[in-house]
């Protein structure tokens, strides 16, 4: 899959002067769209546009200090149909105008081209099943939370400490089916991962598909498969590096892609640093014949 991957990247960076067609982008990598935005994210640490946006800037940023093509040449070379709308993503990109740049010579931020090979460390095996789910409801309490990669989440804590008696109680008789008891389940608003993208985060229980609780909020979750992952260790410590190897690790070696869904998380939160047991389930489905051969 990585060899694939980088055939992409490679693709992509022939597109950086024109529109990019990332379901063709995609096609290459032999992943859906969806699965290819998720595994960049994880395995290069910022969001897909994000790459792309910064890529184009430095692009532009050595065309700008050429000084052979007008700014506006060089906006409308790298997308942008305006000059005000190109000065903003260069500024956020190298912390200057390209006005500026131009007249000072100003040293710019390059953002080298991207590609991923694998290291092999010697990392402790997961284990993991895949189980075939039925449509099923999540019923609970749900928040807005921003991501956060190390460390406890500090909204997602509160959300949970502000959950009363009733409601958890509430929530335990409708327990219906597996995984069983309270859990979380976090719904991504966007393709990002990055630190700070926001997500909703649920707090609830899984039960039946026309199981209602009028004073609970409800998630309805399409039939599917699931990879299941059991992990224990240090809290929280462990979840997130469970998290960051299911996407670095697990996907580039089996023949599953991920797909739109809650990522489900059942645990029993304790002081930070003790061990506890955790159940991840990430909603994937069978990849194509090319990415289980890459």
């Amino acid at each position: 899959m990585l060899e694939r991957l980088n055939q992409a990247l490679d693709h992509l960076e022939t597109c950086l002067d024109r529109e990019i067609d990332m379901a063709e982008v995609a096609r290459i990598a032999a992943v859906s769209e969806y699965h290819f935005r998720r595994l960049f994210s994880a395995l290069a640490g910022m969001p897909l546009p994000v790459y792309v946006r910064r890529r184009r800037m430095t692009l532009a940023g050595a065309e700008v200090l050429a000084g052979e093509l007008t700014l506006l040449d060089v906006a409308v070379r790298y997308g942008y149909g305006s000059g005000e709308a190109f000065a903003r993503a260069f500024r956020s990109v190298h912390g200057i105008g390209p006005g500026e740049a131009r007249r000072t010579g100003a040293v710019l931020t390059a953002q080298p081209r991207m590609s991923f090979r694998v290291v092999v460390e010697g990392g402790t095996a997961m284990r993991y099943r895949v189980v075939e789910k039925g449509a099923f409801r999540v019923v609970g309490r749900k928040a807005r939370v921003p991501l956060v990669h190390e460390g406890v989440n500090a909204a997602a804590a509160a959300h949970v400490a502000s959950l009363d008696e009733q409601a958890i109680v509430r929530m335990k008789e409708l327990v219906h089916q597996e995984p069983e008891g309270v859990l979380s389940a976090v719904v991504y608003l966007t393709d990002s991962r990055e630190e700070g993208a926001e997500a909703d985060y649920w707090v609830g229980v899984v039960t039946g598909p026309d199981v209602a609780a009028e004073e609970l909020d409800a998630l309805d979750v399409p039939a599917g498969t699931w990879a299941v992952f059991d992990n224990r260790g240090p809290y929280p410590s462990a979840l997130q590096e469970l998290w960051r190897d299911v996407f670095t690790q697990w996907f580039p070696s089996n023949p599953y892609v991920s797909r739109p869904g809650p990522e489900l998380l059942r645990t029993q939160p304790v002081e930070i640093g003790a061990e506890t047991g955790s159940q991840l389930w990430i909603p994937v489905e069978r990849g194509s014949s090319g990415s289980a051969r890459a």
